[in-house]
């Protein structure tokens, strides 16, 4: 269990503001409990759905949902890093020294940062669409062969 920490801002009106999955607030929540101060957690994807009881596509879902609204940052396989205004810290100068290191386009208190996760949701769905209009195109063309094989045997 962590112990209590300086944290850089409240953000809860802003993680309410962004509608995320219930899932991915769980999972935000669970990351920010077993994190290290500045935010590190070393965790992989199976390990947050069992703490949660969810099924590994669903963890990766909730993760994904957290990395396009920039509150958490997969570093590595099996590495995240909380978004340095949400980490928890040592003291209040750690969470100030880090805040004023973020690049700008990271800060939670940005006037256009639920705008932005509401577009880079679209976008990310917009892939997906073309992911599986593309699959089923390959899909339709393999049988329309298929088809035309069996018809000259």
């Amino acid at each position: 269990m962590s112990t209590l920490r300086f944290a850089a801002v409240n953000a809860d009106g802003l993680l309410a503001d962004l509608d995320l999955p219930p899932a991915a607030y769980r999972a935000l929540l669970k990351l920010r409990a077993l994190s290290e101060a500045g935010g590190r957690i070393a965790i992989d994807q199976a390990t947050i759905g069992e703490l949660l009881n969810l099924s590994r596509p669903s963890a990766n879902a909730a993760l994904r949902s957290l990395e396009l609204a920039k509150l958490v940052k997969k570093v590595r396989n099996g590495i995240y890093q909380i978004n340095a205004m949400l980490a928890g810290y040592n003291s209040p100068e750690d969470a100030v020294a880090a805040v004023k290191a973020m690049s700008s386009d990271e800060r939670l208190d940005d006037p256009h940062f639920v705008d932005r996760y509401h577009q880079a949701v679209d976008e990310y769905e917009d892939q997906l669409a073309e992911q599986r209009r593309k699959r089923a195109a390959k899909k339709a063309a393999a049988a329309k062969r298929r088809g035309a094989l069996h018809a000259v045997s």
